[in-house]
C-alpha cells in the first residue's frame, strides 16, 4: 500500500480480507523462516514491510512456503466484521501446522490484536503472541517469552511511534511500486471507526526520513510510489532544525522533485484536509498522479452528522467542483456506507444522488458493521435489518457499476502514459498497467521490447466497467 501493486478491482477484495503473501528470493540464507499474511488497507501492508525488516534483523527470513515457517504472523484488520471472520478462520486452519511442527509460533498483529488483545491468547487459544501497531520493535522480545511457553503480548499505543528509522523490506515481486509510509493513527473519530481506538493518535513522521527512503527507492529501481496514512493531507512535521513546519502540500512537492520518472500517489484523504495548496501541487507536477480518494460515506447530512464527518453534503459536492476546477481531468473514488444507524430510505437516496452528481469514476462499498468500541456503537442502536442493509448496497453497486463504466468509455479513443506493472491476470500476452487516474489498462504484448517498470503510451480502443483494453502506441 505495499510492494502489493493495486487496481480498484484488487483493492476492494483485500478490504474484504484476501490474504497477500511475500515474494521472497532466497529463504535458504536464513535458519529461522517467518510467514505472514497482511489483510485490510494499504497501511497494514505497509507494516508488514517494517515487520520484516525487524525480523530479518534477528535472524529470520521470510517464506511463502507455510510448512517451513518457524513463525507465523497473521496482520489484522478490524474494520468489519467479515475481515475478524476472516482472520478466526485462518487461525484454526494453523493449529494443524502447530501440531505436526513442534516450537511453531503464531502471532497475530495490527488492529485485530489491538481490538481483541488478552481474548485471542486466554479465551480461544488460537496465537501465541498478540502484538499491536506500535509494538512491532518488540517483536523479538516477545517471540523469545512465546518460546519459553508464555504467552506475549504488547498492545501499548505510542503517541511517536512512526518507525521512520526502520528501513522496509520489500515482500513484493516487481520492484515497480512502494508505499512509504509518512503518517500513523487518526484525530478525526468517525463514530463508526475503530481506527483511532487501534492505531491511536496521528503523529506525522519525520520530513527527512521520508524524503530518504523515497530517494533510495528511485535509485533501487522503482517508478512509483504511494504516500500512505490513515490521513495523509493533515500530515505536519516541525523541521526543529530550520524552525519550519512541512505540510503535506511542501511533502508531495519534495517528493515530485526527486525525478520526473517516479510517479507519487498517496492514499488516504480526509475531505476536509484537502487544501488548494495540495490541489495545486498536483496539478503543478507531471508526475503527482491525477487522482484523489475522497471517501464520502453518506449523502445525507443528518447521517453524515451522526458519522461525525465534519462536512455537509453541500460542503463536499463544492470540494469536487474545487478538485475537478484545478485539476480538470483528476480521477475521484470515494468509500460508502449504506445502511448506518437510523438511516432512511430517503438518506439513502442522497447517497444514490451525490454518488451521481460526483460521478466516481469506482467506490469501495460496504454496509454497516458495527464495531465494538466505536463511539457509534456506545451512541446508537444498530437497527437497520441486514436484509435492508444488503438491498440498499445492492442498490449503491448498481448506480456505481453505470458511473464506472460510463467513466471508462469516455477514454475511448484517448491515449494514455502508462506504467507497465505486471503481466494481464487473465492472459499473460497482455500486459498491464495504470494511467495517471489510477484505472488499470491491458494490451497486447506483440513484439514492443516492453519490460516491467517501462512507461508506455497506450491508445483505448474499448473497456469493461474495471478495465481499460488498448494497443501499444509508443515508449
Amino acid at each position: 500500500m505495499e510492494l502489493l501493486d493495486l487496481g480498484a478491482k484488487e483493492h476492494d477484495e483485500l478490504r474484504q480480507g484476501e490474504a497477500y503473501k511475500p515474494f521472497i528470493k532466497d529463504p535458504n540464507l536464513y535458519k529461522k523462516h517467518f510467514y505472514i499474511e497482511s489483510y485490510g488497507c494499504a497501511m497494514n501492508f505497509a507494516d508488514s514491510e517494517v515487520v520484516a525488516s525487524i525480523l530479518q534483523d534477528q535472524g529470520f527470513g521470510a517464506t511463502n512456503n507455510i510448512g517451513e515457517a518457524d513463525l507465523i504472523l497473521l496482520n489484522t484488520c478490524s474494520i468489519r466484521e467479515k475481515a475478524e471472520q476472516t482472520i478466526r478462520k485462518r487461525l484454526t486452519e494453523f493449529r494443524k501446522f502447530k501440531t505436526n511442527k513442534s516450537g511453531l509460533l503464531v502471532g497475530v498483529l495490527g488492529c485485530m490484536a489491538e481490538r481483541l488483545k488478552s481474548k485471542l491468547l486466554e479465551e480461544e487459544k488460537l496465537v501465541d503472541l498478540v502484538v499491536g501497531p506500535d509494538a512491532y520493535r518488540s517483536l523479538p522480545i516477545l517471540i523469545e517469552e512465546a518460546e519459553t511457553g508464555q504467552k506475549a503480548v504488547n498492545v501499548l499505543l505510542s503517541r511517536d511511534e512512526t518507525y521512520a528509522d526502520i528501513s522496509p523490506i520489500r515482500l513484493d515481486s516487481n520492484s515497480v511500486s512502494a508505499f512509504v509510509s509518512i503518517m500513523r493513527g487518526c484525530n478525526n473519530m468517525c463514530s463508526f471507526c475503530v481506527v483511532p481506538f487501534t492505531r491511536g493518535r496521528e503523529r506525522s513522521r519525520d520530513a527527512h526520513s521520508i524524503l530518504a527512503e523515497s530517494i533510495d527507492l528511485f535509485e533501487k529501481g522503482y517508478k512509483e510510489i504511494t504516500l500512505l496514512g490513515q490521513n495523509v493531507d493533515s500530515y505536519y512535521w516541525i523541521d526543529e532544525v530550520n524552525t519550519h513546519a512541512v505540510t503535506f502540500a511542501e511533502l508531495l512537492e519534495k517528493i515530485a522533485l526527486i525525478s520526473p520518472q517516479l510517479r507519487v500517489r498517496f492514499s488516504t484523504s480526509h475531505p476536509k484536509d484537502i487544501t488548494d495548496d495540495v490541489l495545486f501541487t498536483i496539478a503543478k507536477y507531471d508526475n503527482i498522479c491525477n487522482y484523489i480518494h475522497l471517501p464520502i460515506q453518506s449523502g445525507n447530512n443528518r447521517v453524515l452528522q451522526l458519522m461525525n464527518r465534519t462536512y455537509t453534503r453541500e460542503w463536499y459536492k463544492a470540494k469536487v467542483e474545487r478538485i475537478r476546477e484545478i485539476i480538470p481531468d483528476c480521477g475521484i473514488s470515494t468509500d460508502i456506507i449504506c445502511g448506518f444507524c437510523t438511516e432512511t430510505e430517503e438518506d439513502h437516496q442522497d447517497t444514490i444522488d451525490i454518488m451521481k452528481y460526483s460521478r466516481y469514476d469506482y467506490a469501495y462499498m460496504y454496509f454497516y458493521s458495527e464495531r465494538p468500541g466505536t463511539l457509534a456503537s456506545k451512541r446508537f442502536k444498530d437497527d437497520i435489518p441486514e436484509e435492508e442493509k444488503k438491498r440498499r448496497l445492492t442498490e449503491i453497486v448498481d448506480v456505481q457499476y453505470h458511473l464506472s463504466l460510463k467513466s471508462n468509455q469516455n477514454d475511448i479513443g484517448k491515449t494514455f502514459r502508462i506504467l507497465v506493472d505486471g503481466e494481464s491476470k487473465k492472459d499473460a500476452n497482455f500486459w498491464k498497467g495504470r494511467n495517471d487516474q489510477n484505472k488499470v489498462a491491458v494490451f497486447e504484448k506483440k513484439n514492443h521490447g516492453i519490460l516491467i517498470g517501462d512507461y508506455v503510451q497506450v491508445k483505448i480502443n474499448s473497456c469493461t466497467k474495471g478495465t481499460l483494453l488498448g494497443e501499444f502506441v509508443s515508449f
